[in-house]
């Protein structure tokens, strides 16, 4: 199928309908019934009545007369809900002994708690009460709700990863929060599509650029010990800290966190878990170099853990960047899911850095990412989540899984066709790490598998060794058609013995890309708006093909 027949099949009835009216505004005439006119507009969404049922239930709205005005509403009433789910959680929380549960519940109240934060920036970003407030573009205000659903599907996620039956989803049931944000979603979706034409590059001149000259050096000196760091950890008593987490703490505790906190991490192994909490933004992690500073620990899901909060590193503040670092989870390929690196920092930065585990080894959760000669170890699903990230130079390495397993690279999460998620791998190499090696014969690996129903992952100009089975890519589970047909899988201008396309799947949603115009839809600079934001870094990038 034609890559543009296939990129029409997602526009529903509704979209096209949003599109008209984004193109040609129409003013409502009020016909004495506020009712009627917001269920018109709700029913140009995918998900018509859970929007009927907030505005029926909450008085002294103001009956929309254009899109823009219909979005503010969805996102106020989307925020109004996951502050009541959030709360909720909360509360719950309070009054619960059991452990398992516990766990959970601290996840699903991080990730509520970030939601209303998504939610917000998008409405401050949006709403034209705020002016020459906040500044936000559409394709920023798509990003943000992309990561307020997945946060919502990630805390669903937890019970099953601990075997719990499913508490969370009763709790804030009444909320019906995914479906109002993926109303938020397609109504956003038309107006980017409208102003846009259909491309996800943002404006240069409305993109923070967040990075200054100053802190550009410092990623060009070519030392760690050259530069000028806020603290330094040394395991050998010789910085401030002994522990990376601390020097984490010290800067979370800044009045001010628009400039750069920068942790130099000398060699040396820190066992340790670390977490860049929501409001703790600017942190720049250096180390001296992937060998010799290594953070590692040894958190899994049957250790007692969900997948989300195995992580050996957990990332949300914004503007992340590390250089020099291996992150590490030593779980072993026995203790099922365990995250070495998990990152949900918008316009976060991976340069040279190693991440290395087995199954879940890099959870790439939301937000905007981009990953530059990076190496990464791993076995089942091991680069997976819902962000819109760019792996570009990387050295990727399937390793020996469990005895009857089969090695998948990639799981991407997107749930929703609105959110503007995917994997691009992009001039990168994908080999067998040397466990592997001996066993390639009876080891299969594929580039990935559909974890949800509008999966999207793209492999171009990627050097593909001859263990990548000929097929290419795999179900869910064998014999299972879930996501085949909606799913976004393709390829383009692939090198190497494994990259020769006569076998591959003949999947509806599978693609060989031909066209140039195709595949840059997947680049650092249209797929992650890179060139607004990344040249300042001074990190090497190409922002096309």
């Amino acid at each position: 199928m034609d890559l543009m027949m296939h990129k029409l099949s997602f526009l529903s009835l509704h979209l096209l309908l949003l599109l008209l009216l984004c193109l040609h505004p129409l003013t409502i005439i009020a016909d004495g019934n506020s009712t009627t006119v917001i269920d018109r507009w709700c029913n140009k969404t995918p998900y018509p009545n859970p929007c009927k049922h907030y505005f029926k239930n909450h008085n002294g709205f103001r009956s929309p007369t254009q899109l823009s005005e219909f979005r503010v509403m969805l996102v106020e009433a989307a925020m109004d809900r996951a502050i009541s789910a959030r709360d909720k959680l909360t509360h719950f929380r309070q009054n619960c002994t059991d452990c398992l549960k516990q766990a959970i519940l601290a996840d699903c109240i991080n990730l509520y708690g970030d939601t209303v934060l998504q939610l917000n920036w998008t409405l401050q970003g949006v709403s034209p009460k705020t002016g020459a407030g906040r500044r936000c573009t559409d394709f920023d205000a798509q990003t943000w709700l992309s990561t307020a659903l997945t946060n919502t599907e990630t805390c669903r996620r937890g019970s099953s990863d601990l075997n719990v039956s499913d508490f969370t989803t009763p709790i804030v049931s009444n909320t019906r929060i995914s479906h109002l944000i993926s109303n938020c979603l397609a109504i956003n979706g038309a107006l980017l599509t409208a102003a846009n034409n259909g491309t996800t590059t943002a404006d240069p001149e409305d993109f923070p650029m967040w990075v200054s000259g100053k802190e550009r050096k410092l990623l060009q000196l070519q030392s760690a010990r050259a530069i000028k760091a806020s603290v330094v950890v040394a395991k050998d008593r010789s910085g401030h800290f002994k522990t990376v987490q601390a020097a984490i703490d010290l800067a979370a505790r800044r009045k001010v966190t628009s400039g750069r906190f920068v942790i130099y991490v000398k060699k040396g192994i820190y066992q340790e878990n670390i977490n860049v909490r929501l409001s703790n933004d600017n942190i720049m992690l250096v180390g001296d170099g992937m060998r010799y500073t290594i953070i590692t620990g040894g958190w899994s899901v049957k250790g007692g853990y969900t997948t989300y909060s195995s992580a050996t590193a957990g990332i949300e503040g914004l503007h992340f960047i590390a250089k020099g670092i291996t992150f590490r989870n030593t779980a072993g390929p026995a203790k099922g899911q365990a995250v070495a690196l998990r990152s949900s920092s918008d316009l976060s930065v991976f340069y040279k850095c190693s991440i290395e585990g087995y199954q879940d080894t890099l959870m790439v959760h939301s937000q905007r990412q981009f990953y530059r000669e990076c190496y990464i170890y791993g076995t089942v699903d091991f680069i997976f989540g819902n962000a819109a990230v760019v792996f570009q130079n990387c050295i990727i390495l399937p390793r020996r899984p469990l005895k009857g397993q089969a090695n998948v690279i990639t799981a991407q999460g997107r749930a929703d066709p609105y959110q503007n998620t995917g994997i691009s791998i992009h001039n990168s190499i994908i080999l067998p790490a040397p466990d592997l090696k001996p066993l390639v014969r009876s080891v299969k690996t594929y580039m990935g598998r559909p974890w949800m129903k509008y999966s999207r992952t793209v492999v171009m100009k990627t050097y593909l060794d001859s263990f990548v089975s000929p097929v290419g890519w795999s179900t869910w589970v064998k014999g299972s058609t879930y996501g085949l047909d909606t799913l976004f899988y393709a390829e383009y201008k692939n090198i190497g013995p494994g990259s020769s396309t006569r076998w591959r799947v003949r999947w509806k949603g599978f693609h060989m890309l031909s066209r140039v115009s195709d595949a840059s839809a997947f680049t650092v600079g249209r797929f992650i708006a890179g060139s607004t934001w990344l040249p300042r870094t001074s990190i090497p990038f190409a922002s096309g093909l």
